[in-house]
């Protein structure tokens, strides 16, 4: 059984937070910024969709940080053929019963990975929807529920286009973060190199389990955070909903998104309260795909990055 924290324990959760990021980077050279917000995100029961070329330790980052929770990990490779039974699971007659039971899916997992989430047909990615909006699924006509904590890690590959469904407005929403994954640098690359010559098979020792992140969750929501900061993502948010530059705005999920996730940014960092900086370093992630841009901003090679840092320095920021 989990430890019931008090308000005053807030420091724990950066302490595990420093401890799973210092395990997992046993395994994985850098991206120690997208390991925060992996982080964030299973504070905020939020999904996170990772965008990068084949070969950049996504999949391998995925699965470190589950067995670093001590949670349970499934992964779902992604392909046009793709049912959604095969995510969410299926009735199969049990001869010694006598009677259909569930065979439960890989969605029955702490984390799952939806590798290339984009290969598969819209009828699965509405099945993936359901569980990411409300951690659920339905199998016969009945529901069940999923396990807590649970978070969906999806990956696109940008460059290769050809043969994918484009993920709809809809369930793009449902990401709490989606982040870009570069080239990691010279020193790194040959970092990597290095670790695989020492053929060590680096066993994960897990810093905490799904009853504990959950005590976590809860301790996240206790963060203190004043009104000033509202009122500072609502001028964000209603600032790219008239820009010049912006065709589609965010939304209020964008909103309620930059407010939950600021107060786990917070608590990662051993903080009680919030303050304009986690709002601000957060609006990239948050807020770049929940942004369409003018045909003419596209055509002058403006991106929803450049667009977004723009606002940032345009809004007055709270003191």
């Amino acid at each position: 059984m989990a430890e019931v924290y008090e308000e005053a324990d807030i420091g724990i959760v950066r302490e595990i937070a420093q401890d799973v990021m210092s395990e997992v980077g046993r395994v994985v050279v850098g991206l120690g910024e997208v390991l925060q917000y992996l982080f964030i995100g299973l504070l905020t029961n939020g999904h996170i969709l990772l965008e990068g070329v084949p070969g950049l330790a996504k999949t391998v980052t995925a699965k470190t940080f589950a067995e670093a929770l001590g949670i349970t990990f499934n992964r779902i490779q992604f392909t046009p053929d793709l049912l959604p039974s095969d995510c969410t699971g299926s009735m199969v007659f049990d001869q010694s019963k006598g009677d259909f039971v569930i065979r439960k899916g890989p969605l029955f997992s702490n984390i799952v990975l939806a590798d290339e989430i984009n290969r598969t047909a819209p009828k699965t990615q509405a099945a993936l929807l359901e569980a990411m909006g409300e951690k659920q699924v339905t199998i016969e006509g009945k529901t069940y529920n999923l396990e807590k904590p649970f978070q969906v890690v999806a990956t696109q590959n940008p460059v290769e286009q050809e043969g994918t469904y484009p993920l709809p407005e809809a369930q793009l929403d449902r990401f709490l973060f989606k982040l870009w994954l570069d080239y990691p640098p010279e020193e790194e690359e040959i970092e990597i190199m290095a670790r695989q010559l020492s053929g060590n098979n680096i066993v994960i020792d897990p810093v905490t389990n799904a009853e504990e992140i959950v005590e976590l969750q809860r301790l996240v929501n206790t963060v203190y955070m004043d009104h000033i900061i509202l009122e500072y993502i609502k001028d964000i948010v209603f600032k790219t909903r008239n820009d010049p530059q912006i065709a589609i705005g965010a939304g209020p999920r964008a909103s309620l998104t930059l407010m939950k996730c600021a107060k786990a940014r917070a608590s990662i960092l051993g903080r009680d309260y919030v303050t304009p900086d986690d709002v601000k370093e957060l609006c990239v992630p948050v807020l770049n795909h929940r942004l369409g841009l003018k045909a003419e901003a596209e055509l002058e090679g403006l991106t929803t990055t450049a667009v977004i840092n723009r606002i940032l320095n345009e809004v007055v920021v709270p003191i």
